[in-house]
């Protein structure tokens, strides 16, 4: 996922490259202030801190929601994989849209349940210290690698604008913007989040659509010519609008596809960092309505996503985008700085405006997951002590598990910064659709599921991710792995989620079935409140009704 600059090719140029660091290091010092102005008015109180006092309105949370899905990863790695590899490229695009789908069916249930975080939501049908626990160590499992992928293609990113592709840039880089993510992610709570998530979606789009349409202009304002030439100028014409293009999965067949695409969408629909968004809802209609709102404004992003890749592939060329990225992800970057001629001051205003995005994009995401991570270990462990916690502990443990998770994140990304993180994505990705999914669906909907199911389906799940990514061709045996000199890859998919989620739910079936834990009256109780968002009253509890 790094950027393999050339280190001769420079798509910024000496002329706009000091306007724009210029004008960077402004809207990083202005985001900065105003991030700590937000952070100063929050309340040192769980609850607020948490969910913001679950009083958010639908269309603030929606379009707060919506934030949250555009990440660095799909700006730039799904706009250059549509660059490079077209039709592939774009299927992955529609993932997002369709994982909201999915959050919908489930969004209503889970704010009405009252809980918020993952191990609020495993011990609706299992009391005690354990699923608390296994639910902060799938959190980390997943938050870590996450960590690690953002920091990675922000380094990258923020060293090409300033002319230089060195490892050692890119690492200087990943650290300095480390460090300022982490400076927010510790003093923050999720109202704060909440208001940069919903200044980046207009600032995204405005920043999508105005390259997308000079990109237009440079075509005759004609789709068809752009598309054409897109096609044209790709490594393959013949094969860049048809499916199996995709280099990492043009070998594994279609059962790897159908895995990827599966994975994707039910492990990013279950990411922890969602279930605060939706537990900051009013009530449970709300939350859908904000997930509908969503829905849309990913909807537009996503057709946005797509021109722009499309736009890149005429305007630069796969042989431009790939002299300077192996992987496309500076296609957007490279894009900018095409559309409008050398030395203009609107190509200036326009790869600025790119590159505050990128900033703005990898400050809210890396902040929303690492402050699921930190409400995990605080509510769902420190809070869960024998001893007796204090509201003021519980919020100074917050701060110290987001400084040390952020801190973990980054020193990793700037220890392995040499190799290649796809297998990281696959393996953060198919833990949540794994270890959280399948726990969830039992949860809410089959009335035998129990502590013991629980467990087995949560350990199973993670256990059988990282065993398969270990032994997957992302790690080993391929040109794209970890180590592709090696050949250990005898489990033949690319991501470890098409095993591994249908033998999680095997393992909670079965570990339920085994066990002779579980309630009839505790599950009526807890269905007639996800229902209703009230708790059961004699009348509803009555199993007899």
């Amino acid at each position: 996922m790094d950027i393999l600059g050339s280190g001769v090719l420079d798509p910024i140029g000496s002329d706009a490259r000091r306007p724009v660091i210029i004008a960077f290091l402004v809207f990083i010092g202005v985001s900065l202030l105003w991030l700590f102005t937000l952070a100063t008015a929050e309340e040192d109180n769980p609850e607020r801190l948490y969910v913001a006092d679950r009083a958010l309105s639908p269309v603030f949370n929606g379009f707060a929601m919506a934030g949250e899905q555009i990440s660095i990863v799909t700006l730039l790695t799904v706009s250059g994989g549509i660059a490079l590899f077209g039709y592939d490229g774009f299927t992955y695009a529609l993932d997002g849209l369709i994982m909201l789908g999915v959050l919908l069916l489930l969004a209503q249930k889970i704010r009405n349940s009252g809980r918020y975080t993952l191990g609020d939501l495993f011990s609706l049908r299992a009391s005690g210290s354990g699923p608390r626990i296994a639910a902060t160590a799938v959190t980390l499992a997943i938050t870590i690698p996450l960590l690690i992928i953002q920091l990675r293609v922000a380094g990258s990113s923020t060293a090409l604008l300033i002319g230089t592709s060195a490892e050692g840039a890119q690492v200087v880089c990943t650290i300095l913007m480390g460090c300022l993510v982490a400076c927010f992610a510790a003093v923050a709570g999720l109202r704060g989040n909440s208001f940069m998530h919903v200044a980046k979606v207009p600032i995204a789009f405005f920043a999508l659509a105005v390259i997308t349409l000079l990109a237009l202009r440079k075509s005759g304002w004609d789709p068809g010519t752009l598309l054409s030439t897109a096609v044209d100028k790709s490594m393959a014409p013949d094969d860049y609008l048809r499916p199996g293009f995709w280099p990492y999965t043009a070998t594994l067949g279609a059962l790897n596809t159908f895995g990827n695409h599966m994975v994707f969408i039910l492990g990013t629909a279950v990411m922890p960092h969602q279930f605060l968004r939706i537990g900051a809802s009013r009530t449970g209609r709300t939350a859908r309505r904000s997930v509908s709102i969503a829905a849309g404004l990913v909807g537009a992003f996503v057709l946005l996503l797509i021109a722009t890749g499309f736009a890149a592939a005429a305007v630069v060329g796969a042989t431009g985008i790939r002299a300077v990225d192996a992987t496309g992800q500076s296609s957007l970057i490279q894009l900018a700085s095409d559309v409008l001629r050398d030395g203009s001051t609107g190509r200036v205003a326009l790869i600025t405006v790119i590159a505050c995005v990128v900033f703005l994009t990898v400050l809210t995401t890396v902040s929303s997951v690492t402050f699921a991570a930190a409400v995990s270990f605080a509510h769902d462990v420190f809070a869960r002590g024998r001893r007796r916690r204090t509201e003021t502990g519980e919020v100074r443990a917050l701060r110290a598990a987001a400084v040390i998770v952020c801190a973990v994140g980054l020193s990793l990304a700037a220890a392995i910064h040499r190799y290649p993180t796809d297998f990281l994505v696959a393996f953060s990705i198919s833990v949540a659709a794994s270890c959280i999914f399948p726990a969830l669906i039992y949860s809410f909907f089959w009335r035998r599921f129990n502590h013991r199911g629980l467990l087995w389906s949560v350990y199973g799940g993670l256990l059988l991710c990282i065993i398969l990514t270990v032994f997957s061709p992302i790690v080993s045996g391929t040109e794209f792995a970890l180590w592709p000199e090696a050949s250990f890859n005898w489990y033949p998919f690319q991501t470890p989620g098409l095993v591994s989620v249908p033998v999680a739910f095997a393992l909670g079936w079965l570990g339920s079935i085994s066990s002779p834990e579980g309630s009839e009256l505790e599950f009526r109780d807890m269905q007639y409140r996800i229902l209703t968002g009230r708790t059961a009253g004699p009348q509803a509890a009555d199993p007899r009704r």
